[in-house]
């Protein structure tokens, strides 16, 4: 997949999460926004996934531990051929099997998640299965940074680095502002590079709202090395919409109908000049 592909699927997947976001009443957009181009990468380059076999025992895992940003994830499986375009228009109804956190009855969802700092242990203990069986498949796991003050985190990245999981990828979704603010304002998280080394972790910084950064840091990961890997992926908070970009209150909302409109025209506008 080039870049140009990417950014184009990207754009797509962003357009029909708004429109999921809107007609389901409320949603993490921000985060969602911010962490989608990576998302994208993973369902459509660099895992193996089957949608028609969602449970294939050789594919790779993805654990979304910031779960309330589901929203992404659900507009990402649709593209993929995982749900369909009904099922992901019942979120928000009552008896709707797509909640506001990711849950194992949809296909193409892993693992029960969205309780901050569990999701890199569990990605630790399927990629130490994976070893133990010598099984192929990897395993990503996607953080937020405001997740980073969870302690649990900390003790699964230096199990990561003991166990040598080098079929484990982390990524940190550094968007720099959380629900109650900016992050260094709320729990200072910075030299995260320097952290995540010394927890003997192979990272990568990229622009995580560059696709081709992004298709970049992944295709250079040597997954022989004996290590862990974390990629810390610099984001827009609510990125490609002019209005809620690094905006916090945007970490959970829902736009109104002039709000909608405008951000389908900026994205519609996008997709246009990338075909």
């Amino acid at each position: 997949m080039t870049a140009k592909e990417l950014t184009l699927q990207s754009e797509t997947n962003r357009k029909r999460l708004v429109e999921i976001v809107y007609n389901g009443g409320a949603g993490h957009i921000g985060g969602d926004l911010s962490c989608l181009n990576v998302m994208t990468a993973l369902y459509f380059d660099v895992m193996n996934v089957n949608p028609e076999d969602p449970k294939m025992p050789e594919r790779d895992r993805f654990v979304l531990s910031k779960g309330h940003c589901v929203e992404a994830l659900y507009s990402v499986l649709e593209a993929k051929g995982f749900i369909t375009k009904e099922l992901t228009d019942t979120l928000g109804q009552f008896n709707s099997v797509l909640s506001g956190h990711p849950t194992i009855e949809v296909p193409g969802i892993e693992v029960n998640s969205g309780a901050l700092g569990h999701g890199l242990p569990i990605g630790v203990g399927m990629a130490i299965a994976a070893k133990m069986d010598k099984q192929p498949w990897r395993t990503y796991v996607m953080m937020g940074d405001g997740e980073q003050g969870e302690g649990s985190i900390y003790e699964a990245a230096m199990a990561g680095s003991n166990y040598k999981l080098d079929n484990l990828v982390a990524i940190i979704d550094r968007n720099h502002l959380q629900i109650s603010g900016n992050t260094e304002d709320v729990m200072k998280i910075d030299s995260v590079k320097e952290r995540w080394t010394a927890f003997g972790w192979d990272v990568i910084e990229i622009n995580g709202d560059s696709c081709e950064e992004i298709l970049n840091a992944f295709h250079s990961i040597d997954y022989t090395n004996g290590k862990p890997h974390l990629i810390i992926s610099h984001t827009t908070k609510g990125y490609g919409i002019s209005y809620m970009e690094n905006i916090a209150k945007w970490h959970h909302g829902m736009p109104n109908r002039e709000q909608y409109e405008q951000a389908v025209n900026e994205i519609s506008a996008r997709i246009e000049s990338l075909k």
